[in-house]
């Protein structure tokens, strides 16, 4: 009964409320009554207002008995109604795993898959973007979501020109790809390659992001994943599309470049082949963002790590005394400086370069002072000409100012160094060693004739 019809003497019903009448269809039009519609969209966004600040907000709705009226309006003819609802089930579902769940049981997904496929703009997006919610938590929501037929309706929009659909439908992929090996998978076996590439050179920055969090997800996982998106031009996609943006948006690319080096030499390399470490490079000294920083350090370790030639190709860039600087500045977050610390580290272990080695002699502290030797020590032994740069440029006579414990590792890189030279080009070299001509200066007796 309509709050503004009651009266104590008119029996309730349609028939004796004015409002109701009003919107009666006429002799004249067919329109069919709207007012439940209104309802049904103003309690929905009441629901959602509701529902978004927190969990416990979202857990009243749900112990009230709301979810399953709110599924049943995602049925309703009107394309605005299903909208509203969606968004509210949205705002509840992304809090955690168990209201995710409570959406589930409410039988919400089959729903959201037919709304999806509706051609309302609006309504595909909002329905895409509570897929990507619920989908979030855990493998078993996203499992849920999969066997509802998402993956195949979802993967046919990547291409759709409205931007913000193709944001929560790259969302919805990447929050399924991530949980497993199989969900990825399944991903993958909807073609959504090389589709997903034009994404990266989209004009909208999100798109981008998405896309290429999208692509990390999968890439992650396993080195034959990885490789196919090596074969498909991925790595190359991702380079440029880290090339044409800044900040938050460039993470989830270069973060994906550490996953596919990770994996293999051979990835590694292709990722070096092409140009990604020059780009890595210029983000790790233009980016203000410490985790963005740190994230740039991690991937350029992955990359040298595996072998002499990829530390090479990260050493030429300038990259390794911009890593010092960062992991020695008090400056720097307590991640920035372990990530910057551990890719130091890895870089320094295969590296054979000795012009960027040298400069670490002066400049590192200890903990990293002792990669540097140690790799002097490999090199030199078998490098002839190596071994005379190492006098003429000063870096034995700075070996022979190191103090090291008697018996470290250190001690024993030293001792490895100075083996590869006569004892008098040692001892030259050494502290001490011109007081000690002098001292024989002033003791030595001439020959007088």
């Amino acid at each position: 009964m309509c709050c503004k019809c009651s009266s104590s003497t008119r029996k309730p019903g349609p028939s004796s409320c004015r409002r109701w009448q009003s919107w009666r269809p006429g002799p004249k039009t067919s329109r069919p009554c709207r007012m439940p519609r209104f309802y049904k969209k103003a309690a929905a966004f009441v629901l959602r207002a509701v529902g978004k600040h927190s969990p416990q907000l979202a857990q009243a709705i749900v112990d009230c008995g709301a979810l399953d009226t709110l599924v049943i309006c995602l049925e309703d003819f009107d394309p605005g109604v299903k909208e509203a609802v969606a968004w509210a089930l949205g705002n509840i579902a992304r809090h955690n795993a168990e209201l995710s769940q409570a959406v589930v049981d409410a039988g919400a997904v089959p729903l959201l898959i037919l709304c999806i496929q509706e051609p309302e703009i609006a309504l595909k997006r909002i329905a895409a973007s509570v897929l990507s919610d619920i989908s979030e938590h855990s493998p078993e929501l996203a499992q849920t979501v999969v066997d509802a037929g998402a993956i195949a309706h979802l993967a046919r929009m990547i291409l759709n020109p409205n931007a913000k659909l193709k944001r929560q439908v790259l969302s919805a992929l990447g929050q399924i790809a991530k949980h497993s090996v199989d969900l990825a998978e399944m991903v993958v076996e909807a073609e959504i390659f090389p589709v997903v590439l034009t994404c990266l050179k989209d004009k909208d920055e999100y798109v981008k992001k998405n896309a290429s969090t999208l692509i990390r997800e999968i890439a992650k996982h396993t080195p034959e994943l990885s490789q196919l998106i090596v074969n498909t031009g991925g790595v190359a996609a991702i380079i440029d599309c880290i090339g044409s943006c800044k900040g938050s948006i460039r993470l989830p690319g270069i973060m994906m470049l550490g996953y596919v080096a990770a994996h293999s030499e051979n990835l590694a390399m292709a990722v070096i082949i092409s140009k990604g470490v020059p780009q890595l490079s210029v983000c790790l000294s233009e980016e203000p963002e410490d985790h963005i920083k740190a994230a740039t350090a991690w991937a350029l370790g992955q990359i040298g790590r595996h072998t002499p030639e990829h530390a090479r190709a990260v050493a030429v860039t300038n990259t390794l005394p911009v890593l010092l600087s960062l992991y020695m500045s008090a400056e720097s977050s307590e991640d920035l400086q372990v990530k910057s610390k551990k890719a130091i580290k890895n870089i320094l272990q295969k590296c054979t370069y000795l012009p960027a080695l040298e400069p670490f002699l002066y400049d590192a502290p200890p903990n990293i002072l002792k990669y540097v030797v140690g790799q002097f020590s490999k090199v030199l032994p078998h490098d002839s000409k190596a071994r005379r740069l190492f006098v003429t440029s000063g870096g034995l006579k700075k070996v022979q100012e190191i103090k090291a414990e008697p018996g470290s590792l250190l001690q024993e890189y030293i001792n490895s160094i100075n083996n590869c030279y006569p004892e008098e080009i040692v001892r030259y070299y050494s502290p001490g060693y011109s007081d000690t001509l002098l001292q024989r200066v002033d003791s030595y007796q001439p020959v007088i004739n």
